[in-house]
């Protein structure tokens, strides 16, 4: 766990990278808020929280009495979103940066295909 970010959102983060390795398949059983805060030695309701941020987002749905799992599009939701975060976080800044130094989009497109090869 990194000290730096809440817990519980380290939780759902964690869950997504296994529905998208496919450690978690779509409709798959995932393991229970109690297994996470054993695991992670951590309060139960945190483990909680984590999971219920993928329940509100569409990525887990419960089945009473049984227990949560993964709903079927969860894999090509999770890429989406980070897709989008990943332009929001990278690409945005990298295009203004290079903007202000005066690259132009084929020079920058040169730089990416040679790191790309490297």
């Amino acid at each position: 766990m990194d000290d730096s970010r809440p817990i519980f959102i380290q939780i759902a983060e964690q869950i997504q990278n296994e529905i998208l390795s496919g450690a978690l398949a779509e409709g798959s059983q995932v393991p229970s808020t109690n297994e996470y805060a054993a695991f992670y030695r951590i309060n139960p309701a945190t483990a909680g929280k984590g999971i219920n941020l993928l329940v509100d987002s569409g990525i887990l749905f419960k089945k009473r009495g049984i227990g949560m799992f993964v709903a079927e599009g969860s894999r090509a939701r999770i890429v989406s979103d980070r897709r989008e975060q990943f332009h929001a976080e990278f690409v945005t800044p990298l295009v203004v940066e290079a903007t202000s130094l005066g690259i132009t989009p084929a020079e920058l497109t040169d730089m990416i295909m040679k790191e790309g090869n490297a």
